[in-house]
C-alpha cells in the first residue's frame, strides 16, 4: 500500500470512528431538565414540593424492587389534587437515568426519562417505549411489588428497560403510600 493510500484509508477511519462517537454522545443526554418537566405538568404553576420520609418498611419495599440497597431518606415530590409528580433515578449498567413519572388517581399517566447518561439503552426515552407505562398501575402479590401489565423490553436497552420498569412501580408504590396515608388522616 502506498503512502498516500494509508493515509487516506487513516483518515477514513477516523472520521467513522468520529461519527459513531458523535452518535453515542448524541443519544444521551438532558432531554428536560426535571424543573421543566415539573412546570410543564402543572402548567408552569407547580405546587410546593413534599417530603415523604421513609420509613423502614418503605424502604425495605423499594429496596426489594431494586433488587439494591437504596441510600435515600427521603423522596421529594409535587401533588395537587390526586396527581403526583415524582422524579426519581436509578442505574441501567453503569450510569444514573433520571425519570419523571406522572401518577393520576393511582395510575401512571406519563413516564418521561429526563437525563440518560449511558452509551446504551437510549432508546427508552422515545414515547413508543414510555406509552406503554399509561395507565398502569400497582399490582402486589404476598409482599412484592409489580406493574399490573407487562412492559416490552427493547433489543440492546434491556438494563435501560428495567430501570425504567422499577422507577415507575416505586413512583406507584410511594404514591400508594401517600394516599393511604392522607385517607388515614381524613379518618
Amino acid at each position: 500500500m502506498t503512502q498516500s493510500a494509508i493515509r487516506h484509508l487513516t483518515l477514513i477511519t477516523l472520521l467513522l470512528l468520529n461519527a459513531l462517537y458523535s452518535a453515542a454522545s448524541i443519544a444521551g443526554g438532558v432531554y428536560q431538565k426535571p424543573d421543566a418537566f415539573i412546570n410543564q405538568v402543572f402548567n408552569n404553576e407547580p405546587p410546593k414540593a413534599d417530603v415523604l420520609w421513609l420509613n423502614k418498611d418503605l424502604k425495605k419495599q423499594i429496596v426489594e424492587i431494586l433488587d439494591h440497597k437504596y441510600k435515600g431518606l427521603r423522596v421529594r415530590y409535587w401533588q395537587q389534587d390526586k396527581t403526583t409528580v415524582w422524579i426519581l433515578e436509578e442505574i441501567g449498567k453503569e450510569k444514573l437515568i433520571t425519570t419523571g413519572i406522572v401518577i393520576n388517581n393511582n395510575k401512571i399517566e406519563l413516564v418521561k426519562v429526563l437525563v440518560f447518561r449511558e452509551s446504551r439503552g437510549w432508546e427508552v426515552r422515545h414515547d413508543f417505549f414510555t406509552n406503554q407505562f399509561k395507565q398502569l398501575s400497582l399490582k402486589q402479590v404476598d409482599e412484592e411489588y409489580y406493574l399490573d401489565k407487562n412492559i416490552d423490553n427493547i433489543s440492546g436497552a434491556t438494563l435501560s428497560v428495567r430501570a425504567i420498569r422499577k422507577l415507575a412501580t416505586i413512583a406507584l408504590l410511594l404514591n400508594q403510600h401517600i394516599t393511604d396515608k392522607q385517607t388515614q388522616n381524613k379518618k
